[in-house]
């Protein structure tokens, strides 16, 4: 925290930093006689009549009076990280974009409408790299009567935590009612050490074939969803066999230096036997047989199972990564 030559606590930034990032200490007014303190790191993303907004990495929001601030400062725009290879938030969106395609897509300057009836959010949502080449409010009536056309709900995938991510969309987004019903997170770590681990018993294939697909958890999979998962530069699926369906499965991805891992499931009555790690080794050699260096993952922010997984493997969190909704407005035209 900013502290003066005197020892005193100094506030050192204005409206004038909005868009970066900052931290800042602020006075918690509990009532009480002890004075608190709370610090907040993230994006300041408005300033405007005496109330600072701040959204942090993992997307939330924090209101504070300007009168409660104590001492702030901009910071590197970029969070130190503690491991693994480096990557730029867009790198990382545009591959993780190419490894799950939808049956459909169109672009509105910039950004990436998607479709996949219905099949999974990422498949189904606008991916904003950019400008949209229209003021926001008209390119989000055009992307609301794009999904309308689908009888799709329109959704927008944004992205907080890293250097450039939107957070500033997103703040955009919730005032004009837009509803963020789904935040994940994206890990990245070295692909070698998830290889150098126990492989026999599974067994790869190119295809998601019937005993693949009877342990995926999205039951009754259609056509479509058979084309998103198959999509992708280089895909690889993943079986452990077992006696009535397979005991584990995953899904892998190759693009360039990029190993994309998805769909690792395992038999609730198989569980903590290593198979997750066993499954992700075999997609990992075939990964690094093809080139690949990296591996990415997404996560859903309360999987604690999944997180220690991952941790244990050298992964770690990139950026968070949200889905919002379109506003629910009767009687709006489309």
């Amino acid at each position: 925290m900013e502290i003066s030559a005197a020892g005193r606590l100094v506030v050192r930034i204005s409206p004038a930093d909005v868009g970066k990032r900052v931290s800042v200490r602020r006075l918690d007014e509990t009532g009480g006689t002890r004075q608190n303190f709370t610090d907040t790191v993230g994006v300041l993303t408005s300033w405007d009549d005496g109330v600072l907004m701040i959204t942090r990495r993992d997307g939330e929001h924090v209101r504070i009076p300007e009168s409660a601030l104590v001492a702030g400062k901009v910071v590197p725009a970029e969070p130190a990280r503690r491991r693994g290879p480096a990557a730029s938030y867009e790198e990382l969106a545009r591959v993780t974009a190419r490894g799950w395609r939808p049956v459909e897509s169109e672009r509105l300057g910039d950004w990436e409408l998607r479709a996949a009836s219905g099949f999974t959010r990422r498949a189904n949502s606008v991916l904003p790299l950019g400008d949209p080449g229209l003021p926001l409010d008209e390119a989000l009536s055009a992307v609301r009567r794009w999904y309308g056309d689908r009888g799709l709900p329109a959704y927008i995938q944004t992205a907080t935590g890293a250097a450039g991510t939107q957070e500033a969309l997103c703040a955009e987004l919730e005032g004009r009612g837009w509803t963020r019903e789904v935040t994940a997170e994206l890990w990245i770590g070295a692909l070698a050490p998830v290889a150098d681990r126990e492989t026999s018993g599974v067994v790869l294939s190119r295809d998601a074939d019937a005993d693949w697909l009877a342990r995926y958890q999205r039951k009754g999979v259609s056509e479509v969803a058979l084309r998103v998962l198959k999509s992708g530069p280089s895909v690889w699926f993943a079986t452990v066999p077992g006696e009535d369906a397979p005991a584990a499965i995953g899904r892998c991805v190759v693009d360039g230096r990029w190993a994309g891992f998805a769909a690792v499931e395992v038999d609730p009555s198989q569980r903590r036997r290593g198979l997750a790690s066993t499954v992700m080794a075999a997609l990992a050699r075939r990964a690094l047989d093809e080139g690949a260096s990296a591996a990415w993952l997404q996560v859903e922010s309360d999987n604690a199972g999944a997180r220690a997984l991952y941790d244990g493997m050298g992964f770690a969190a990139h950026h968070a990564y949200h889905h919002y909704r379109e506003p629910d407005v009767s009687g709006e035209a489309r």
